[in-house]
């Protein structure tokens, strides 16, 4: 069976091995997710199985004595979602994503995925969305050379020449510019599980997983195992 689900980024910590080398760690709130959905090539066209995460309030609605609807919990659950996770027969959740296995009818409807899935030394992709940086310039954003920074130049941190004047007369499309960095998905492939806490639910992660504490992180099965 293939692995998947979903965590929430605690922070980092670092640990000792049990031949004593410290190991710097992500620590990661993984599940309880639960299956809201099995996608079968039959039905859907692809295989596929969606889960969801971490409970939410359903839309409250409220009547005032003039009979007007008042609605209290505004970003709740809509009646469609709450009609299919009625049909999963679960909670409302606040996160719905898909796993597209090819094994996907081995999960069970309404079924619960925990951390214990995974296991010590596992390989594991995790994806995030990443820390916004705002604004930057070039040599931040995408590490181009800056120029002589003595007195007398005039070119320090700027970005360059964007095209000359004669040939090509224009600037090519794709050259890096300045503009907004981060807050892009990215994937950090090829990570090892050093320790795995099933009481809590926890899994510690070598290395650094992107996004900004309490980021929703994606982890699956790595597709580099044996890099």
């Amino acid at each position: 069976m293939k692995k998947g689900i979903l965590a929430t980024k605690v922070g980092m910590t670092q640990i000792f091995n049990e031949d004593g080398t410290l190991v710097p760690v992500t620590v990661l709130q993984a599940g309880p997710c639960v299956v809201t959905q099995v996608k079968t090539v039959e039905n859907d066209g692809y295989s596929a199985v969606q889960v969801g995460f971490v409970d939410k309030k359903e839309k409250a609605v409220n009547k005032d004595k003039a009979g007007k609807k008042e609605v209290i919990h505004r970003h709740g659950v809509n009646k469609a979602l709450k009609g299919h996770f009625e049909k999963a027969g679960v909670s409302c959740k606040r996160y719905i994503r898909e796993f597209r296995f090819e094994n996907a009818e081995e999960y069970t409807l309404g079924s619960e995925i925990k951390a214990d899935m995974f296991a010590a030394g596992d390989k594991i992709d995790a994806s995030a969305i990443s820390k916004g940086k705002g604004f930057q310039g070039a040599i931040k954003r995408l590490g181009q050379h800056r120029g002589p920074m003595a007195h007398g130049s005039k070119f320090h941190r700027h970005q360059g020449s964007n095209g000359a004047c004669s040939s090509p007369s224009r600037v090519f499309k794709g050259k890096g510019m300045p503009g907004h960095m981060g807050c892009v998905k990215v994937t950090v492939q090829n990570l090892e599980v050093v320790r795995v806490d099933a009481e809590n639910n926890l899994l510690l992660v070598k290395g650094a997983v992107p996004g900004p504490k309490k980021a929703l992180v994606t982890i699956k099965e790595t597709v580099k195992a044996n890099a």
